[in-house]
């Protein structure tokens, strides 16, 4: 091979289709077209396909000090990011250029880049941290403060907790694709609550009849699902209302047994990208369930690893993850199928779980 050739190897596969155009007088004129119209064709889709991101699986290890990186389209551990001891919540703005974690032990939020799975920096928080959300703009982060009954919000670019809002026993925060807004759940007070993040207060409480664990919010704003303790299954909320409007009972399930989540029957919840499903994990007999939003119809069970705990979406909707407690492992699920196709080990008791597409 020329020099020439070597060098023009190691270029993008952005640079081809204009080689291509370069070298067209060479084709000569009796070459067939069906031959220049593949041509063309494959060096589109090289370039479409180097413009694509990777899709990263990121599982917290709860009684451990990392987070397992998997790359979702080979279902391989291809990374492990040391953080410190009792990582506890991630969280992405929606380019997924970065990502969150917060840190018990330290009592911080660490950032890290996902092109590195470094970290990057490390923002001070008021106290015990839980389960973080992020705008998708990735300005502010808000993280439910156990130890001081309150949720610390972070300004990203500040690199510090701008506002401090008092929460009875705070456990989750979630955001629902909106720059505006952030949900916080008050386990001490049985509700929801929405913050308002212009004026930094509370904008609406919404209850939900008991203990909430996790929840999630549809993209518009109006319905919110909710996870309790003592309740195999979920409630539905109005927020405009604010009221419950519904409760949905799984199957039944033996007696739990589950070592990280005592009283919790349900612990995953998440709305599927298009939202069109919310999956539901069931701790006791180690599956996920499927509640079809329109038409309010359970599916079978999907059958995963011990102690189901978290659940998680890839972006493009394709796959959906669940982090599995008891047995130290992740499975990914084919989302058309319905199907596991995958079981991962990570470390030890894995919780919250994030898929991340990494420009």
């Amino acid at each position: 091979m020329s020099r020439f050739r070597e060098a023009l190897c190691s270029y993008p596969f952005s640079f081809w289709p204009a080689y291509f155009f370069w070298q067209r007088p060479r084709l000569g004129k009796q070459t067939p077209a069906v031959a220049i119209a593949f041509l063309l064709i494959v060096t589109a889709s090289m370039s479409d396909a180097a413009g694509q991101g990777i899709s990263k699986l990121y599982v917290s290890n709860s009684e451990g000090d990392d987070i397992t990186v998997i790359d979702l389209a080979t279902y391989a551990v291809i990374g492990n990011i040391r953080v410190g001891e009792q990582v506890h919540g991630l969280c992405a703005p929606s380019d997924g250029r970065r990502l969150f974690t917060t840190i018990e032990s330290e009592n911080n939020l660490k950032v890290i880049d996902t092109r590195t799975d470094k970290v990057v920096d490390t923002i001070p928080l008021t106290g015990r941290p839980n389960q973080c959300a992020s705008t998708p703009d990735g300005r502010f982060v808000g993280v439910p403060i156990r130890s001081t009954n309150s949720v610390d919000i972070v300004d990203t670019t500040e690199r510090k907790v701008v506002k401090v809002l008092p929460v009875a026993l705070p456990h989750n925060c979630y955001n629902a694709a909106n720059d505006d807004t952030m949900f916080v759940s008050s386990m001490g007070d049985h509700e929801i609550n929405l913050i308002d993040l212009k004026k930094m207060a509370y904008a609406k409480k919404i209850p939900v009849g008991g203990i909430p664990r996790p929840y999630a919010v549809s993209k518009d704003g109006k319905t919110l699902y909710a996870a309790l303790s003592d309740f195999h299954g979920f409630v539905i909320a109005s927020i405009p209302d604010p009221k419950i409007v519904s409760r949905v009972e799984l199957p039944p399930a033996p007696p739990l047994a589950c070592r990280l989540e005592p009283r919790t029957p349900t612990h995953g919840i998440e709305l599927s990208p298009d939202g069109k499903e919310l999956w539901v994990t069931s701790l006791a007999d180690s599956g996920v369930y499927v509640y079809d939003v329109a038409t309010n119809h359970i599916s079978t069970e999907i059958p995963v690893g011990k102690c189901p705990n978290w659940i998680t979406f890839s972006p493009d909707g394709r796959y959906g993850a669940v982090s599995n407690s008891d047995s130290d492992d992740s499975s990914i699920i084919d989302t058309r199928t319905r199907r596991e196709v995958a079981r991962v080990k990570v470390g030890k008791s894995p919780k919250r779980l994030l898929a991340v597409t990494v420009p």
